[in-house]
């Protein structure tokens, strides 16, 4: 379930952002470009753009240049076309460059604009939104959101500030004194800026350094040089602006991002025995006193309701369940499930499943493309696809749809209240009425009107005597 569609007008109305998206990002050693790895449910940039939409920014940018015709149709996709705005940066020179390529877009704006990585899935919208609110607050030129380090900063860079609290520069660790080095406060590379000053800024950059490239950070030293406050927003959790640049730091990143969906359906009421192994895509909604047990995974857009049971072993995407559903050890894949259903263990509901409210569907049962109407039951080793079943009717075991004739698919359509016998074989298309009798074992091929009994099998025939005689006739060849 997409949360944020589109601009929402608010208190952020004044706001653009431009998220960075440009850049090779080789060490991630994959054809996909970075921004489109996923990461629960969603591409990276989308965790992005999902955080400034929830901080109310109207605007958002995308900086894009590697693959970007792929970025562009992934986003577009998701989000509808006009949504997003694109800017190009064709030979990646610095995020200093890459924000100017902005400027066209930007050039009649004279509000505030954030910048923020595309690939840094944690952080939040309350997070941006404080961001913008200390920025406003100051009237400052520039802020930024820093993190405060529990142990040494490493190789990040230092926010050095003077008495005053202000920024006075960001200092690269190679660049940094033995005091400076001392320093845990680092820079996350999310900034607010005043756009007019930020522009006039990006116009003095210089490469002056070893990659001859343009940085966003000589913004901050230019214009803390002319004068203009420099402020910075420490954020409560150090790890809220982690990168990625690996695959394994998008599994270090995807692990905490778990556990924070875990913790957020654990306060919302949802009971989970076993964080360690349930699994949860972040547009996932789940209702109050539902129970994930171990070995869950809900994937895309699904949604469950309340008071449901829901694994273990229960693989579940973009499917709508209502409310008092059992599912254990199953599949379920763009289904729709009714209230008070019970599913497996051991069932595959697969797309175009519908089952209406108390279903029950068994071992080894397989549903496609098949509505089955309030109360029917299939409780073992069947395939329903392509068909209709009528309320509280009966599925015996082994009953198969033979929906497609090596051309097409054909329907079968079944009446209310009526009983297919054990491995009974439905030839679709074919229409079985209500309250009416399939014999176990029947090949159905004709209609079967109301009420009707159904017989199509060969009459037994029982030969006395015949194993006897078989036997002793092989063990004479043999002698």
């Amino acid at each position: 379930m997409v949360e944020q569609e589109g601009p929402q007008p608010g208190k952020n109305s004044g706001v653009a952002a431009i998220v960075l998206a440009a850049g090779k990002s080789t060490r991630m050693r994959s054809k996909l470009p970075k921004g489109l790895h996923l990461l629960w449910g969603r591409p990276l940039l989308a965790h992005i753009l999902e955080a400034l939409a929830q901080a109310d920014v109207t605007r958002r940018i995308v900086v894009v240049g590697h693959q970007a015709d792929a970025v562009r149709a992934t986003l577009d996709a998701r989000y509808g076309n006009g949504v997003l705005e694109y800017a190009e940066q064709l030979e990646q020179k610095g995020t200093g460059h890459a924000a100017q390529m902005t400027a066209s877009l930007l050039a009649d704006y004279s509000g505030d604009v954030l910048i923020v990585p595309g690939d840094a899935p944690l952080l939040s919208g309350e997070v941006l939104a404080s961001l913008i609110a200390a920025h406003r607050e100051r009237n400052a030129a520039a802020t930024l959101l820093t993190a405060v380090l529990k142990e040494d900063a490493g190789s990040y860079g230092r926010v050095v500030r003077d008495s005053h609290g202000d920024v006075v520069a960001i200092v690269e660790a190679r660049d940094a004194s033995p005091d400076q080095k001392l320093i845990r406060e680092i820079n996350t590379s999310v900034y607010a800026f005043s756009a007019p000053r930020l522009f006039a800024a990006l116009q003095d950059l210089r490469p002056d350094n070893a990659q001859g490239e343009l940085y966003l950070t000589d913004v901050i030293r230019l214009l803390r040089d002319a004068g203009e406050t420099v402020g910075a927003v420490v954020a409560d959790d150090e790890e809220v602006a982690l990168g990625i640049n690996t695959k394994v730091e998008l599994a270090e990143v995807g692990e905490k991002m778990r556990r924070n969906i875990l913790r957020k359906l654990m306060l919302s009421g949802v009971t989970i025995p076993d964080p360690a192994t349930t699994y949860v895509d972040a547009e996932v909604l789940v209702g109050s006193d539902t129970i994930l047990y171990p070995g869950t995974h809900l994937r895309g857009a699904t949604t469950i309701g309340e008071d449901c049971e829901i694994g273990p072993n229960a693989d579940i995407t973009d499917t709508l369940i209502g409310n008092n559903v059992r599912a254990r050890h199953c599949v379920m894949e763009l289904a729709e499930v009714g209230d008070r259903c019970k599913i497996g263990p051991y069932a595959h509901l697969r797309p175009g499943a519908i089952l209406k409210a108390g279903v029950r569907i068994g071992n080894f049962v397989e549903i496609k493309a098949a509505i089955l109407h309030e109360g029917v039951a299939a409780g073992h080793l069947s395939y329903l696809g392509d068909a209709e079943i009528g309320e509280r009717t009966n599925i015996g075991a082994g009953t198969i749809t033979c929906n497609y004739d090596g051309f097409k698919k054909h329907r079968t359509v079944i009446g209310a209240n009526s009983f297919i016998g054990t491995h009974s074989t439905l030839v679709a298309p074919v229409v079985i009425g209500n309250e009416s009798f399939t014999a176990a074992g029947s090949v159905i091929t004709k209609e079967v009107p109301d009420g009707a009994l159904a017989v199509a099998r060969e009459r037994q025939v029982v030969r006395e005597g015949w194993w006897i005689r078989r036997k002793r006739e092989k063990e004479a060849q043999t002698s």
